[in-house]
This record gives structure tokens, sequence and C-alpha cells, in this order.
């Protein structure tokens, strides 16, 4: 599934595809905001993601989606 948080003050979003269900995603989101701490995801690769829980502006969870390689019609 591909996750993409915003970043307060920051013009640019962080994406990363990850194995973990959209449920456990929203989970580790809402109790990193309700403790003021850190939100670390993993992504496929096995490279870890921190974002400070007062710097989220917004995350979407959603299915990942497959780069096209090309021009489209």
């Amino acid at each position: 599934m591909e996750i993409k948080i915003g970043v307060t003050y920051s013009s640019r979003e962080i994406a990363l595809d990850s194995e973990d269900k959209p449920a456990d995603v929203a989970k580790a989101v809402d109790a990193a905001i309700a403790s003021g701490g850190v939100l670390k995801l993993n992504d496929d690769k096995g490279r870890t993601v921190l974002v400070p829980a007062e710097k989220i502006a917004y995350v979407e969870i959603g299915p990942s989606t497959a780069r096209k390689v090309g021009f489209g019609h």
C-alpha cells in the first residue's frame, strides 16, 4: 500500500510503499498524535521513516499505484 504524509511548512510530501495493513498504519498515526511523539513507519525496502507528530499535516493511505513507463494515451 502507498502512504503519503504531508508535513507542515514543507511543500513536499513523504511517500512510501509499505506492506503494513491500513488499520495498523492508522493506529500508529493515532498513537503518535495522541502521545505527541514520533510516527515510525517501515517501508517495503526495510527503511524506517520518522516524523514528529506535531509536524504531521495529513496522512493518505491507499493502494499502491503501478508506475507507468513511456507515453500514455
